[in-house]
């Protein structure tokens, strides 16, 4: 310990060199700053400054994960009581663009690493902020269900595997890479009992994970049905809630489905404006809690979701209303906000982590106007804060371990708003990471300098070997070339299996004569009458012509 106090006095501080820390830019934020947020309050640091104007100290300097001098973010060193920064990280904002139509479904998993994302376009993609640069691109981008919009995505609990609901009848599950795992069966459409199908036979509008089990999952449908699956069983359901309208007991869409927080609640949103709430330890029989006339009929609810006490409920109707209810007084509900314009059947709303504000998009009422995302105050539904977006917002997501929120447009990019003092990770990633490096003329000048070693026939050898696999069908990926030549029976072509079918199998019975086929046996039937013995007894079959029938024939024959 001495001779260490002693090596720092005489200014040795250890052995080797040095390594160079990475200065990061401290101005870095200001680039995805929006325009119209809010001029952040001035730091302790910028009070005794001489200069007038907002001061560059308000950003905080970071620069090493292990440095010590980064300013820490203390709420009560400011002077003003606002704590909009706390509430609401909306004052800095980048954008991912490469949806080509409205994304109509978002999410993110539970670690704030990943967004997944689907559209109308028909694509799910992947993004992930670690992976990602400057340009905002996702690393992933695949069809789940052809030419089928996307209706909703989920991330299970653990946040390894993610469903996809589309426009078809089948779920289909996805590991956390994007690998297919299994896709669900679907039901027979020409049953009429529901119960008695395997899977749904209608387009599905929306799924979610059981938060306790996460084996088990919903999906709801316009099938009239909401149906319960186990991840390991993807031939049939486990149970089966169908839904029956008020009027005659006929069906209705869900439009919308959700868990509550400690699993033992399922609810489901229906296009007659009817809410539902089933008990899972139930028959499914009849809901437990139901509440007809929720919304307008007619009109698609976009979401449903339990909040953290899961005794109040929010939806967001088709009707312009966001509507908060109470379960144990599930009949009318405790705040209602309107006049908020929706576009887009599926848009949502959200709570806040903390459970102090409620978020939903709402679309602007001139054509091609702007659209904007409201925060409302849970408890009234007032609104507190709206922030314009350059197209419709659908879906809102707020992250509550990275503190960001995710809205998901109609012209379809995303926006990412985040705070640099409050939010964690997620978009503040992509801020930390330097512009790519350009190449520079002495990169170029080694790479010329560099000598090239070219083996005696190596190219030729290289040529071969793809001129072989160009031939190979499977390697080359030729497709199948199309039919061409000569029909028969109405059919233009025919495959190689046809033609063998119809060597082997051919039936001329009708171009014979019927009294020569009987002839073509007469000397059989005479050399061996074992099977035409009785037939020899009776008079002949055929009768000989008489001579002036045949002389008449040939009289008629020369006129």
């Amino acid at each position: 310990m001495a001779d260490m106090d002693m090596l720092a006095a005489m200014g040795i501080t250890g052995f080797g060199k040095a390594s160079a820390k990475r200065q990061l830019d401290p101005a870095r934020f200001d680039k995805t700053k929006r325009t119209d947020a809010k001029a952040s309050p001035p730091t302790p640091a910028s009070k005794d400054a001489s200069t007038p104007g907002p001061s560059t100290s308000s950003v905080p300097t970071v620069q090493d994960a292990q440095s010590q001098n980064e300013p820490e973010y203390n709420p009560s060193d400011f002077e003003d009581d606002d704590d909009e920064l706390d509430d609401f990280p909306i004052s800095h904002e980048i954008v991912l663009k490469d949806h080509t139509k409205v994304v109509s479904a978002l999410t993110l998993d539970p670690s704030g690493a990943r967004i997944l994302s689907g559209s109308h376009d028909y694509d799910c993609k992947l993004w992930d902020f670690g992976g990602m640069d400057s340009r905002c691109k996702p690393f992933l981008t695949w069809e789940p269900a052809g030419s089928y919009h996307i209706h909703d995505v989920k991330y299970s609990m653990d946040g390894q595997k993610f469903l996809v609901a589309s426009g078809t009848t089948q779920a289909r599950l996805y590991d956390r890479d994007g690998e297919e795992q299994a896709t669900f069966v679907k039901g027979d459409p020409y049953i009429r009992d529901m119960k008695h199908t395997s899977g749904h036979v209608g387009e599905l509008s929306s799924c979610a994970w059981n938060p306790k089990e996460s084996n088990l999952f919903i999906t709801a449908s316009a099938d009239s049905t909401i149906r319960i699956w186990d991840v390991e069983n993807k031939r049939k359901q486990k149970s089966v809630i169908v839904v029956k309208s008020k009027e005659r007991g006929a069906r209705t869409k869900i439009t919308g489905c959700a868990y509550s927080p400690d699993g033992r609640l399922i609810s489901g949103t229906c296009l007659d404006g009817a809410v539902h709430m089933w008990q899972t330890n139930s028959n499914f029989v009849r809901p437990n809690q139901t509440v007809e006339g929720a919304h307008t009929k007619g009109t698609e609810t976009g979401s449903v979701v339990f909040g953290v006490d899961g005794r109040t409920v929010l939806t967001r109707g088709g009707d312009n209303t966001v509507k908060l209810w109470d379960l144990r007084a599930f009949k009318k509900p405790l705040a209602v906000q309107e006049d908020l314009e929706t576009l887009y059947p599926n848009t949502n709303a959200t709570f806040s982590p903390d459970g102090k504000y409620v978020i939903t998009g709402a679309a602007s009422s001139v054509k091609g106007g702007k659209g904007k995302i409201v925060f409302l105050k849970k408890d009234s539904l007032d609104v507190v804060k709206s922030i314009e977006t350059d197209a419709t917002p659908v879906k809102v997501f707020w992250h509550p371990r990275i503190n960001q929120i995710v809205a998901g447009l109609s012209n379809g990019q995303i926006s990412v708003f985040y705070s640099p003092l409050t939010s964690s990770n997620g978009a503040k990633l992509l801020m930390n990471k330097g512009p790519p490096r350009k190449v520079t003329v002495e990169d170029m000048s080694d790479a010329l300098a560099a000598p090239t070693i070219v083996t005696p026939g190596a190219q030729r050898f290289r040529m071969a070997w793809s001129n072989r696999d160009r031939m190979d069908p499977r390697k080359a990926r030729r497709p199948e070339l199309p039919v061409t030549g000569p029909g028969r029976g109405g059919r233009v072509g025919a495959s190689a299996t046809q033609h063998l079918v119809q060597s082997l199998v051919r039936d001329s019975s009708r171009d014979d004569d019927p009294r020569e086929a009987l002839l073509r046996y007469a000397q059989q039937a005479e050399e061996d009458p074992q099977w035409t013995a009785a037939w020899g007894t009776n008079p002949k079959v055929f009768a000989e012509v008489e001579q002036d029938k045949e002389d008449e024939e040939e009289k008629w024959s020369r006129k």
